[in-house]
């Protein structure tokens, strides 16, 4: 597994000051895909067990709200294991802090992940550009959704994340 790109102040991919890692590699290929550099699995940087150490280190101190994942695709199969790592790691560091992830597999596609454990909101669907829209927050199309997965696992049912922004 391969990633592309850490962040380690980032103010625009979920609430707050955050970490973010995206992921290397994804199949959906979304026309207009704002990071098409993520496409490739052959490219990028490994991910392993010092990454996962970097981006705890990163995240400690008190103005870091969270963890963003993002892609590439962070739920494909051969992304998946080392994304489920990150964030059981980070989840068991920092319970306090939130974990957000990006995805064009849909809540129901993943419910059954062992992932969804960990995180506590995922924005799932594919982005579709006849869709954009700028004044959205989190996600580019309206198809995409913003799911508090804390509250949807305990419902079991879509729960929208609804905290003011």
């Amino acid at each position: 597994m391969k990633y592309n790109l850490i962040r380690k102040m980032d103010i625009s991919n979920g609430p707050g000051v955050r970490v973010s890692i995206f992921m290397q590699g994804c199949d959906f290929h979304c026309l207009k895909c704002f990071n098409p550099e993520t496409w490739s699995f052959a490219t990028g940087k490994e991910f392993n067990d010092d990454i996962i150490d970097k981006i705890i280190e990163l995240a400690n101190n008190d103005y870091i709200s969270g963890l963003s994942i993002l892609g590439g695709e962070p739920m494909h199969p051969k992304n998946i294991e080392g994304t489920t790592k990150l964030a059981k790691t980070f989840r068991e560091k920092y319970p306090k802090k939130n974990i957000w992830v990006w995805s064009g597999f849909t809540f129901e596609d993943l419910k059954d992940k062992e992932v969804l454990n960990y995180i506590d909101v995922l924005v799932d669907g594919q982005y579709k550009d006849e869709l954009h829209d700028p004044t959205l927050y989190f996600r580019g199309s309206s198809n995409q959704r913003v799911i508090d997965v804390v509250k949807s696992l305990k419902k079991k049912e879509i729960v929208n994340y609804e905290e003011k922004i």
